[in-house]
């Protein structure tokens, strides 16, 4: 394979929303280019990007994939990454190893949450892109429609550089507006196509949008802006020079028109994206931090330094780092630090993947997107760089996970086997979280959605043979008390030979919530001798473990020792622990018990439109809504709700937002049951036999 310096390379993510046709364009170019010899479906699960078998299975992109096509003297490295938003941190992460973005919009559906929440990243991270109007041989496809929507969105900065020729099934080809030449394309899905002329229906609808692009690119330069107001037009040259400079500064987002499903119009995007999207050494220079912020220049020639932006756990190879190589260059076996977590590492042989297939590489150079295997210490987000540098990058966020599940093996031989599945599985994906609750003794599953969660225990059956049911997790609920008892708690068992005794008198009384427990000694005279005093707050320790009510924990109370009796000879530490414990009991009883859980700070992104909505479910979820923020396009709205009302929110919002909205949430503090809930709760607890009926 050639070696490419950096100005010869381009590393571009394919995003937007779901089902757009991200992995359609892949496959097309990947054809034109050569690198397949006919044109791989998606429906057909023969795709180079997508390889998974759960993406295959479901037809969707999970995973960010790698591939690259030679084009033009140059090469292409290509990132296909997902679109539904369970998998969007996976995108946020590839975003972090390429220069540039084409963001691709389907010709039917037009701009969808997808394509809004990838285009914040690329704001965010200030990163120049294409656009893609796709599948514009679908029925009820529309490029004008389309491009209005995106111009309505992101702005008039987005302006198509050609138009279609046809509509819908007769959807032909494109007119390239800066050239202002047509070109037509087979219907055999070979890409092949053949300049023609400009049919004479569409010549009004090129002057007027050549017009257009002229005026947004003049604007973005004051030397064209004086020429184009002195002369009234600008050379093609002109044209094309000021369009790649205002691109790269992301002034403009130039709109391209295609159908990648049947290969129409994938050529002209390749050459668009070598023209006009930036080289590694375009991009200049990039933050890293090690002591304090600087910003490292993109070079060959300075130190190595990369950034590790995805792991692959695979089945064979095991597991492999896939890293954006931003300076220096380095070879294979080489001996290199990671600054992220203070690790000496080695690396093995270097390759670049064209979707699972390995590409072998002597040495990756700045710009270079490769990968290696068996890095022993280094995860997602770490840097490596030549030793001595002291470099590192900026660490890739990645979201909290919003919902959770209990997984429950379904067999002993499962229990076994999923400790080191899952930690197979959580090395590959940041931002699943699989923790044993220490409270409810259960293992606890947290994703970014219940798909996210579902196909990751698709993953742990398919792939390390661990299969488990999914299930809701418990609520943690807790007891306490809301008034004061004096009570007795006296334990005395004769048997014959030394007897059991102990004799103890207690107070209790509510503490403010989150105090969870106090004891005091007020023993005086001798009542109690002072080495029983430990066994008897031991005893209430563990006694407060399962309350009365329902077998919860029993927090937010104060316990006052004040008196008791003793006997010389059968007094023990174990009879003390017993009476405590039996005087906690009647001192919860009498003391008004009740059950609190826990409330969740909520946070959740949603277009305005469907504010009233949300705040209705809310209401309805015994939600309290604490104010509200603006955040671009989206409005946050901040509320405190129970837990328990949590659990199945996701879809309720999916239904509500088409999709749109978002939430995370965070454990905030506990509050009382109301009445009627307690009941239930009480009830569910007896059913389970976690307290006996005359517990209750």
């Amino acid at each position: 394979m050639a070696d490419y310096s950096p100005e010869k390379l381009r590393n571009i993510a394919f995003v937007g929303h779901g089902s757009s046709g991200k992995t359609s364009l892949a496959a097309a170019l990947l054809f034109d280019a050569g690198v397949t010899t006919r044109l791989t479906k998606v429906d057909k699960g023969n795709t180079v990007t997508d390889y998974d078998p759960e993406e295959i299975e479901r037809q969707i992109s999970i995973n960010s994939a790698p591939c690259f096509v030679e084009w033009k003297g140059t090469r292409v490295n290509i990132i296909d990454t997902p679109g539904y938003s369970s998998f969007l941190w996976d995108t946020r992460a590839s975003l972090r190893a390429v220069d540039s973005a084409l963001v691709v919009v389907c010709g039917v559906a037009g701009v969808e949450v997808g394509t809004e929440k990838v285009w914040e990243m690329l704001e965010e991270l200030q990163l120049p892109r294409i656009l893609v109007v796709n599948k514009l041989d679908r029925e009820n496809s529309s490029f004008s429609r389309t491009v209005n929507e995106i111009q309505q969105f992101f702005g008039r900065q987005a302006i198509p550089v050609q138009i279609p020729v046809g509509e819908e099934k007769n959807f032909a080809g494109v007119i390239d507006l800066i050239k202002k030449k047509a070109y037509l394309f087979e219907k055999d899905e070979s890409g092949k196509f053949q300049e023609a002329e400009i049919p004479a229906n569409l010549k009004d609808e090129v002057e007027k949008r050549y017009t257009q692009l002229v005026e947004i690119v003049a604007e973005s330069d004051e030397k064209l802006m004086e020429k184009y107001f002195e002369q009234g037009e600008l050379t093609t040259e002109e044209l094309l020079q000021g369009l790649k400079k205002s691109v790269l500064a992301h002034q403009v987002f130039p709109i391209f028109a295609a159908s990648t499903l049947v290969n129409i119009g994938a050529q002209p995007i390749l050459d668009g994206i070598v023209d006009f999207m930036p080289s590694p050494l375009d991009r200049g220079q990039v933050k890293a931090l090690k002591g304090q912020e600087q910003e490292l220049p993109l070079t060959a020639d300075g130190p190595f330094a990369a950034l590790v932006f995805k792991t692959i756990s695979d089945p064979y190879t095991g597991r492999i780092s896939l890293m954006r190589v931003f300076s220096g260059k380095v070879s294979s076996d080489a001996a290199v630090s990671n600054t992220t977590r203070d690790a000496e590492e080695k690396l093995g042989g270097l390759f670049f993947l064209q979707g699972k297939e390995q590409v072998p590489a002597g040495q990756a150079r700045a710009g270079d997107i490769v990968a290696t295997a068996k890095l022993k210490s280094t995860l997602t987000g770490d840097t490596l760089c030549a030793k001595g540098a002291e470099i590192e990058f900026e660490p890739i966020k990645f979201p909290e996970p919003s919902i959770s599940f209990a997984i429950e093996p379904k067999t002993r031989a499962d229990e076994d086997k999923i400790s080191q599945a899952t930690h197979r599985v959580t090395e590959e994906d940041p931002t699943v979280r699989i923790e044993r609750d220490p409270e409810t003794n259960q293992l606890l599953i947290s994703g970014n959605g219940e798909l996210h969660v579902r196909i990751i225990t698709d993953k742990l059956k398919k792939r390390y043979n661990v299969d488990v049911d999914l299930k809701p997790p418990k609520i943690p609920y807790r007891e306490t008390i809301k008034g004061r008892s004096d009570v007795q708690g006296k334990y005395k068992k004769q048997t014959g030979g030394r007897g059991q005794y102990g004799d103890c008198k207690i107070k209790m009384e509510p503490l403010p919530r989150g105090r969870d427990f106090e004891f005091e000694d007020k023993i005086f005279g001798g009542a109690i001798p002072k080495n029983f005093i430990p066994s008897i707050e031991k005893g209430i320790q563990e006694a407060r473990k399962k309350g009365v009510l329902a077998g919860y924990p029993v927090v937010d109370f104060k316990v006052i020792l004040y008196d008791g009796s003793y006997h010389e000879v059968d007094s023990s530490d174990i009879a003390f622990k017993i009476a405590a414990s039996m005087a906690f009991k009647k001192g919860m009883k009498e003391a008004r018990p009740t059950l609190l859980e826990p409330i969740m700070n909520v946070e959740i992104y949603t277009p305005e439109a469907y504010m009233g909505d949300i705040m209705g479910a809310l209401n309805g979820r015994r939600g309290k809504v604490q104010g509200m923020e603006q955040k671009g396009n989206m409005r946050i709205l901040k509320a405190q709700v129970p837990m328990a009302e949590m659990l199945d929110f996701e879809p309720t919002l999916t239904s509500i937002t088409g999709g749109r909205g978002s939430f995370i949430m965070e454990f905030s503090h506990y509050e009382e049951v109301p009445a009627q809930i307690q009941q239930k709760i009480i009830a569910e607890a007896i059913k389970e036999g976690r307290v006996k009926p005359e517990e209750e």
